[in-house]
């Protein structure tokens, strides 16, 4: 026991002799007077080129989306396929309601419908599906 003790004694003293050697010859090679921060030059606006513009503008995630391909009937035309839920609850007309967390859709009727609380409300089945959800199970 006594020969553990002094044998980790004298590998503390060792570590930390090597280590201030090690720290004393760093200081040592680190250039003097070196500034620690980069010194940028002077900024001038004459010379400065604007910024490129973005190839498309990508909508936030919480506004409607429009359909806009041409493929929607008369009907749905001018209608988002999907709309923010008003006090927790969908609004006529958009009765499918969608989880953005467990990317699911509940349709009325449906085993969770009445508990669901939306995060977006879709009209149809398949604008849901267009987004990336999938039909809760029965």
């Amino acid at each position: 026991m006594m020969t553990l003790v002094r044998r980790l004694f004298w590998l503390g003293l060792l570590g930390g002799a090597g280590f201030g050697a090690w720290a004393a010859w760093q200081r040592r090679t680190e250039p003097t007077g070196a500034p620690t921060e980069p010194v940028w030059p002077p900024f001038d606006p004459a010379t400065a080129s604007p910024a490129p513009a973005p190839a498309f503008v990508a909508l936030p995630p919480d506004e409607p989306v429009y359909p806009d391909d041409g493929s929607a009937d008369a009907s749905h035309a001018h209608r988002p396929t999907w709309v923010a839920p008003v006090d927790g609850q969908c609004p006529d007309g958009y009765q499918i309601k969608a989880n953005d967390n467990s990317k699911i859709f509940h349709v009325p009727g449906g085993r969770f419908y009445e508990r669901t609380v939306p995060e977006r409300c879709y009209a149809d089945a398949a604008d849901a599906e267009a987004d990336g959800y999938r039909r809760a199970k029965a």
